[in-house]
């Protein structure tokens, strides 16, 4: 039972010293005749108390104030449910009057429930955390596929294609060239499109210099210096090579050996002046062909000596079996970015990143290479529609040469798309795997060039 007075008490005025709350209560009085003979219409006599509210009451006896009051209750006594000489109204709508008191304008109807809050009197089932709880805490990574808020914000706020604010501290999502961790191929992909829209008027004669330029004059080589003639049938049927047929084989290779070397500085200028154009153009910085080619010719040697290297590691791993070949080249495709931006030794720390995060650098990597492939497939059906139309021997005649030079040159041109997409997909690798290692951003990855 509620120690609380019963709903309707009213304490007496005070109109002389306190009633002693232990003390035996009077006889109540006899109620006067009313008007026309009833009774109970007459009230008690002032300083009278009325029949008492705790007969049969076998709790203890409430504490009540000292002095009339309600402020000042006596030392662990519990405060009253209302305020001596006041009833609670029935009614608690704004501006309801009862017994002299006012429901303040704006308070709430008696029983009414905020929206979206629990019922009065309402427990949650067990296991329910506590109101305010957000669940544990990550310090310092994202869920996987989630994005990290910002320190203090409710809610990850959307910033830019597929990426969200806060994903690392020092990160940039809506930097130009860094794909933020955790942001997946459709930003990655995004940002190498809006390399190529911001500088294709450098990149392209760059490309079209360094990288269609060489492989045309190759291809022109190939055909001055192909072997000619045809296998021929001994007396026994065992096949006869033709007259001089190892000497022309190995003036052809000599050939394509050395304008390779030749030509691998200059390919190698190439992408070190691309791969400056692409960083400094995300990072808002000029740039110019001129001081592009100047950046290239001053990184093209030690670029070209790691280059062989590389394509010797992936020869060998080609003669040894054809597996091995391919996998050398998706390991170390990030050497290149690699020794220009840090200047260290590219090999082992290409291997490094690439397994580091296999799955990542794989993804990305296939993408070039497939853009390669398709291009090598492009430029094997030129060179089978000109095999097919000036024949296998084509420089024997002028017009058959100068046909077959054309569709060279031709196929060459066709490759200029990979060349853009291999020289910005694998930069833009690059700086995502750099974010993944901690902050970073195109203004410090143009810095590092130089």
């Amino acid at each position: 039972m509620s120690d609380l007075p019963p709903s309707g008490f009213t304490e007496p005025a005070a109109s002389g010293p306190p009633a002693d709350p232990t003390a035996p209560p009077p006889p109540a009085a006899e109620p006067a005749p009313g008007p026309s003979g009833t009774t109970g219409g007459a009230t008690p006599a002032s300083g009278a108390s009325g029949a008492d509210p705790w007969a049969g009451h076998t709790g203890p006896v409430p504490i009540v104030p000292a002095e009339p009051g309600y402020d000042t209750p006596q030392p662990g006594a519990p405060f009253p449910a209302t305020p001596p000489g006041w009833t609670a109204p029935d009614d608690t709508s704004p501006g309801h009057t009862s017994q002299g008191w006012t429901v303040p304008p704006g308070t709430p109807p008696q029983g009414w429930n905020a929206p979206g809050t629990p019922p009065h009197g309402w427990n949650a089932p067990p296991g329910t955390p506590p109101p305010g709880w957000g669940g544990p805490a990550y310090p310092a990574y994202p869920m996987p596929g989630a994005a990290y808020p910002v320190p203090g914000a409710a809610y990850p706020v959307p910033a830019g294609p597929g990426a969200y604010a806060g994903w690392y501290p020092g990160i940039d999502p809506q930097d130009p060239l860094v794909n933020p961790p955790h942001a997946g191929i459709g930003p990655w992909f995004a940002r190498c499109t809006a390399a190529l829209r911001r500088g294709w008027r450098q990149l392209l004669p760059i490309v079209l210099l360094t990288q269609v330029v060489p492989a045309a004059v190759i291809g022109v080589l190939t055909l001055v210096f192909s072997p000619e003639g045809e296998l021929a049938t001994a007396p026994d049927g065992a096949p006869v090579l033709p007259a001089g047929f190892w000497g022309q084989m190995f003036a052809f290779y000599g050939v394509l050996l050395a304008a390779g070397l030749v030509f691998g500085l200059l390919q190698a200028t190439g992408w070190a002046a691309g791969t400056w154009v692409v960083a400094r153009q995300a990072a808002g910085e000029p740039t110019g062909l001129g001081a592009a080619f100047r950046y290239g010719m001053r990184r093209a040697l030690g670029l070209w000596g790691w280059t062989l290297l590389v394509s010797l590691l992936a020869m060998l791993g080609t003669c040894l079996c054809v597996l091995p070949g391919i996998y050398v080249t998706f390991a170390l495709a990030l050497f290149g970015p690699v020794y220009l931006f840090e200047r260290r030794e590219p090999i082992g720390r290409a291997w490094r990143m690439f397994h580091n995060r296999f799955g990542m650098v794989l993804g990305r990597v296939a993408l070039v290479i497939a853009v390669l492939l398709a291009a090598t497939v492009l430029d094997a059906v030129v060179g089978g529609i000109s095999g097919a139309a000036f024949g296998v021997e084509p420089m024997n005649a002028v017009g058959t040469a100068i046909g077959a030079v054309a569709f060279a040159v031709f196929g060459a041109l066709l490759s200029a798309p990979a060349y853009l997409a291999q020289q910005v997909g694998l930069v833009v690798t690059y700086a995502e795997q750099r974010a993944q290692e901690g902050p970073v951003n195109a203004a410090r990855l143009a810095a590092e060039l130089g």
